[in-house]
């Protein structure tokens, strides 16, 4: 049983298989240390990081992410604007605190070593192993597997077991629309009745206006914020100067300026994301700006969005990524940027056409639309960062998602392909992708581009 709320998750950037799941990784394995009477005899700790982790992970900020947890940061709650000068304390004074736990443990730059090989289960592999100056205490492996979740070794096999069943169970769009159609439901009704056996009503709301207001924050602070996005690549932002433009013509003489605010809104946040700052992982950071865009061009060239309709987009959208996560994935280093951006790009044709007015069926097939065409789509980010090509690729992939719910709901015919194929099809075009393009900046963009990163 998948809550919503793990789907759509308040966090910050770039990335929420690099940067927030070792964070929460780090945090979970002070804490174990802690409930077994080993953290006051620790002196210092060692983090190994595997595949995609190790190759990417020192642009994705894995390293800083690490540091932040095992002080006791959670990506919801760390506090942004001061995470640089933490970080700077850290390394003048050779030591980190715990909060809350009245330690310290040592720092030095050789407590993180890289290893390219993947662990077994999983593509993001990293492993935290306490000492007691050289004695071994305590060592956990966690894989980090996309959108900010993650799993420990013996979890990570606990995971398949069904543990909670919905009031209404389904792993497969077939069933899903079976259910809508047999209750005399909408998938957004659905949903929420099974959301309120894990949450309840009132928490829903809170959550989901707070959801909405770090995705509207986000597109207004990155509007404005002029600085250039961190890393060797130092590109400039293109939000502010497209925002001013927008601002500054008589865009109602452009039957198309629509696309430029859609563009915008992705844009803004993406930049937000790739600067570290506060994001919605939908379903994860990398297609963090997806979401944001089709909610905002429903906002502002249809109607405005109230609670109501927030609810409803964030039940559809999120019964769709549930569909991927259990089926496929959702996360760049196991199937490519097709279960990233691809898979918010279904998320969001979902969202709107239910807020259309279409029926369960119309909307897996918008779904559907959307991710039949980012099948195949790698994950090759240059440099090793969110940046090139995953700002730009978020404002494509809003304006497929806003295409396939159009597509969907004026068609007459009925479908070909259904939702459950296209997950399969997804599923195992990223199992035969070669692993240089998913998320290791060995191929593709990240080779071609490469010299201006050195």
């Amino acid at each position: 049983m998948i809550s919503i709320f793990e789907i759509f998750k308040i966090g910050i950037g770039p990335s929420s298989s690099h940067t927030v799941g070792p964070m929460k990784a780090a945090k979970q394995f002070v804490e174990t240390l802690s409930d077994n009477g080993l953290l006051v005899q620790t002196t210092h700790i060692e983090i190994e990081l595997y595949g995609s982790l190790a190759l990417t992970g020192i642009g994705h900020h894995t390293d800083q992410a690490i540091l932040l947890g095992l002080s006791g940061e959670s990506p919801e709650t760390v506090d942004i604007d001061n995470i640089l000068h933490f970080l700077d304390a850290i390394k003048q004074q050779g030591q980190f605190f715990i909060q809350e736990k009245n330690h310290s443990l040592r720092f030095t730059p050789q407590m993180l070593h890289l290893i390219k090989e993947p662990l077994p289960l999983h593509e993001n592999g990293l492993r935290f192993i306490a000492y007691h100056n050289q004695k071994p205490l305590f060592n956990e492996t966690y894989y980090s597997i996309g959108g900010g979740f993650i799993h420990t070794e013996q979890g990570f096999s606990d995971s398949i077991e069904e543990k909670h069943l919905s009031p209404y169970e389904f792993h497969s769009a077939k069933t899903l629309i079976q259910l809508c159609e047999q209750h005399d439901l909408t998938i957004s009704q659905l949903m929420q009745v099974n959301e309120q056996e894990l949450t309840p009503p009132e928490m829903i709301t809170i959550k989901v206006l707070s959801i909405w207001q770090v995705m509207q924050q986000a597109i207004e602070t990155g509007c404005h914020a002029t600085t250039p996005l961190p890393g060797k690549l130092q590109l400039k932002r293109r939000a502010p100067d497209l925002f001013k433009r927008l601002n500054g013509i008589a865009s109602t003489q452009d039957p198309l300026s629509w696309v430029d605010w859609v563009n915008l809104y992705a844009l803004a946040v993406s930049e937000q994301n790739a600067a570290g700052g506060r994001i919605v992982t939908s379903p994860t950071n990398g297609a963090a700006g997806i979401i944001p865009a089709v909610m905002s061009y429903y906002h502002q060239f249809i109607e405005p969005l109230d609670y109501e309709k927030c609810k409803r987009f964030l039940m559809t959208a999120g019964a769709i990524a549930i569909l991927f996560k259990l089926n496929a994935s959702i996360s760049g280093a196991e199937v490519g940027c097709q279960g990233e951006t691809g898979v918010s790009s279904a998320m969001a044709a979902a969202g709107l056409a239910e807020l259309l007015g279409a029926s369960p069926r119309t909307i897996t097939e918008a779904a559907e639309i959307a991710m039949e065409h980012h099948l195949g789509l790698t994950c090759d980010p240059v440099g090793g960062q969110v940046q090139i090509p995953c700002i730009e690729r978020n404002a494509m992939s809003s304006m497929k998602a806003v295409n396939a719910a159009r597509m969907a709901m004026t068609r007459s015919s009925p479908a070909t392909v259904s939702l459950d194929a296209v997950i399969a099809t997804m599923r195992e075009t990223g199992k035969d992708m070669h692993a240089k393009y998913r998320e290791t900046s060995l191929g593709g963009l990240a080779t071609q581009i490469a010299p201006v990163c050195k």
